[in-house]
C-alpha cells in the first residue's frame, strides 16, 4: 500500500494563540493546494478550540516529503503554537521518510488488510 493516511495532533493550542494560530493554517492550506499527491489536507478543531487535528492523506511517502519540504517553517510554527505535536501515519512509508520524520517521532501502523 502507497497511500499512506496520517493524523497531526496539535494537543495544547493556548487561546492567546487562537488567530495566529488559524493564521497559519490558512498559510499552510494556501502552500498545499497544488501540492502532487497531496489528496487530503482538512483541518479540524474539538469544542474549546484547544486542540486541532489534521487529517492528510498522500498518494505515497515522496508526495509526504514534499509536503514536509513545502511546509517547511511554517509547520514550526504551528508546533511551536500548538503546543507540540503528535502524528499518527497509517500505511507503509519508505525508509526515506521514516527517515526524514525521526525527529518528528511519528506514531506507525503497518498496513494490514482492507479492501
Amino acid at each position: 500500500m502507497d497511500e499512506l493516511h496520517i493524523t497531526a495532533t496539535f494537543p495544547a493550542i493556548d487561546g492567546a494563540n487562537l488567530d495566529e494560530f488559524k493564521a497559519l493554517i490558512a498559510e499552510g492550506i494556501a502552500k498545499t493546494r497544488n501540492e502532487p499527491g497531496n489528496l487530503q489536507y482538512d483541518w479540524f478543531f474539538n469544542d474549546d478550540q484547544t486542540k486541532c487535528f489534521v487529517r492528510e492523506c498522500y498518494a505515497d511517502s515522496d508526495a509526504v516529503l514534499a509536503h514536509m519540504g513545502n511546509m517547511g517553517d511554517t509547520l514550526g510554527q504551528l508546533v511551536e503554537l500548538g503546543g507540540g505535536l503528535e502524528i499518527d501515519v497509517f500505511g507503509n512509508p519508505s525508509a526515506a521518510l521514516v527517515e526524514a520524520a525521526a525527529e518528528l517521532a511519528p506514531n506507525v501502523y503497518p498496513f494490514h488488510a482492507g479492501k
